[in-house]
């Protein structure tokens, strides 16, 4: 009976996922945590691109931007299905949490291999194999550990140790990033591997044991269920696509242009990922209730997702003007080097505005069981995103990964959105439409 819709049970959906205020509790959570997280990031990015140079941090930006691009399939989607699963039937958490940490150590030993063998193809030579080793080791193994404990308390809704969680992973780097300038001045990229891999390996460990003491210990003993492989892929592919449309350009500027220009891009690309972080906080702090109204259909979802819609774009539209005007100042934080970041930055300013728009719809689709229609969108622009580079960057430098940012995310928002909109407009038409997506769920 877990599956049922909520009109079957008598229950109206809004006041099923927004009863006691959780939403609006969660999202303050949120933005208490990632606020200090984002004082504690600024620091350390202002740090890191201070001490590195633009040369330097952009050999390391570009070995990250290569881990994340196969981070995602790190737990084969067993992070979504948790939360999907979990946040509609707490009792099934020790199942999923344990499926979850099985499918994440075997994949991401796998992918660590795969990852450091190909680095020698895929990167300049003069970044060291050690610092890919680093890094693989602190995104497959620990961060993927990190963002599943994040997922098990998100699907209790208790945000407040997500929160948690993440801003103690930024202090410590931050933490360790401070000694290490204090002992070398001015360090290598691989020194800073160290940093970046004993900040999160910390971190992570602590976070599974919390898990573990306030929401229960993982149960191995569980059976495969008929398409959860396939829905998992769905998850771990679409994320995966979103890495290399947000991040891939980077990898390949070091490849096809230099580790300055690499540094330039990176830096600003940065600070668009800072200016987003109020609204990814109040997305995160609803993304589990997509999923309680998508029960409901794609219509469901879409009208949950409307206020907090409207309420991120004249957040993102100020963070754009904020933005456009204040770009001058960043030589005088980071350094006279980064001087042309301050262009960087003018053409990127936009994307907030995007971004809002495609992953609210994004969120939209995936509550509502479409997370497969979802995916093939993402791969689509992934690709589109990858053609495009391959023609920008070797002429243009990081103004073309600039553009090719703009269009992808801007490919993006159209497709998701009329995605979103035509099957709203099918389920109208449709009464059963509802009833249908809870079968689904069911049968999944």
């Amino acid at each position: 009976m877990a599956n049922l819709s909520s009109k079957e049970a008598g229950l109206s959906p809004m006041h099923e996922v927004t009863t006691g205020g959780r939403v609006a509790r969660n999202t303050i959570w949120m933005l208490l945590g990632q606020g200090l997280r984002l004082v504690v990031q600024a620091l350390y990015f202002v740090l890191i691109a201070r001490s590195l140079g633009a040369t330097g941090y952009g050999a390391f930006l570009g070995v990250v931007a290569l881990v994340a691009i196969v981070t995602p399939f790190g737990d084969l989607g067993s992070g979504g299905l948790l939360l999907q699963n979990v946040s509609r039937d707490k009792s099934l958490f020790p199942v999923y949490w344990g499926k979850a940490l099985v499918k994440s150590s075997a994949s991401s030993l796998v992918l660590f291999v795969s990852v450091v063998s190909l680095s020698h193809f895929t990167l300049p030579h003069e970044i060291p194999v050690g610092l890919v080793m680093l890094v693989c080791a602190s995104d497959l193994l620990g961060l993927n550990l990190l963002q599943l404990s994040g997922l098990s308390f998100q699907a209790f809704d208790r945000l407040n140790w997500t929160a948690t969680l993440f801003f103690l992973v930024s202090a410590s780097r931050l933490g360790a990033a401070v000694i290490l300038t204090r002992v070398h001045p001015h360090p290598s990229p691989l020194q800073w591997g160290y940093v970046y891999f004993g900040g999160t390996i910390v971190v992570a460990a602590l976070a599974a044991f919390l898990v573990c003491v306030k929401l229960g210990r993982p149960s191995f003993d569980w059976q495969p269920v008929p398409g959860e492989v396939r829905q998992g892929l769905y998850f771990s592919v679409g994320l995966s696509a979103q890495t290399i449309y947000n991040d891939l350009d980077k990898t390949m500027l070091a490849r096809l242009g230099t580790l300055d220009a690499t540094g330039i891009y990176g830096a600003a690309y940065r600070l668009i990922d800072i200016s987003f972080v109020p609204v990814s906080s109040l997305l995160t702090a609803s993304y589990s209730n997509f999923f309680r109204a998508g029960v409901d259909g794609i219509s469901a979802s879409l009208a949950y997702a409307k206020p907090f819609l409207l309420r991120a774009l004249g957040y993102a539209i100020l963070a754009f003007l904020v933005l456009l005007t204040c770009a001058g100042l960043l030589p005088r934080i980071l350094g006279p080097e980064y001087a042309r970041t301050v262009e960087a930055l003018r053409w990127l300013s936009i994307l907030p505005l995007i971004k809002v728009f495609h992953y609210f719809f994004s969120n939209a689709l995936t509550g509502a069981g479409h997370q497969a229609l979802r995916t093939v969108i993402q791969v689509g622009v992934a690709v589109f995103n990858v053609a495009i580079n391959f023609w920008l960057l070797p002429v243009y430098s990081w103004r073309g990964a600039a553009w090719s940012s703009i269009a992808s995310d801007g490919l993006l928002a159209v497709g998701i959105g009329l995605a979103a909109l035509v099957l709203a407009r099918r389920s109208e038409r449709s009464p059963s439409a509802p009833l249908q997506v809870a079968v689904n769920a069911a049968s999944d």
